[in-house]
């Protein structure tokens, strides 16, 4: 089921312009999902998939514990990876059955 949603956004990205970058990257802290560009911007993205019905959103299960694991990964991937320091975002895309809601710079590091 999250691969469906990770292949689904994946592609709703790309449909928008942006470039994919990597795809599960696994850090010490956490996964990130999907890493992309946005023109000059580099995106890390959270995708969260919630049936139909379900008590919980996906933008609700991104809370501060999360959001904290990924900062600590997006600064892993530009330290470890990159090497440098880049403009970058943090976005969230919500799959609940076949709808997909796109949080733009969905929240920023504490």
């Amino acid at each position: 089921m999250g691969a469906h949603a990770e292949d689904a956004a994946a592609s709703f990205l790309e449909g928008l312009g942006y470039t994919l970058v990597t795809r599960n990257y696994h850090a010490p802290q956490a996964e990130i999902d999907i890493i992309a560009m946005d023109g000059d911007n580099l995106v890390f993205v959270e995708v969260k998939q919630r049936k139909v019905g379900s008590w919980v959103s996906p933008e609700e299960s991104v809370g501060l514990a999360k959001q904290t694991r990924l900062w600590q990964a997006a600064d892993y991937y530009l330290a470890e990876v990159v090497g440098k320091a880049l403009p970058a975002r943090f976005d969230v895309i919500a799959v609940v059955g076949e709808t997909l809601r796109h949080h733009k710079d969905a929240f920023r590091p504490a």
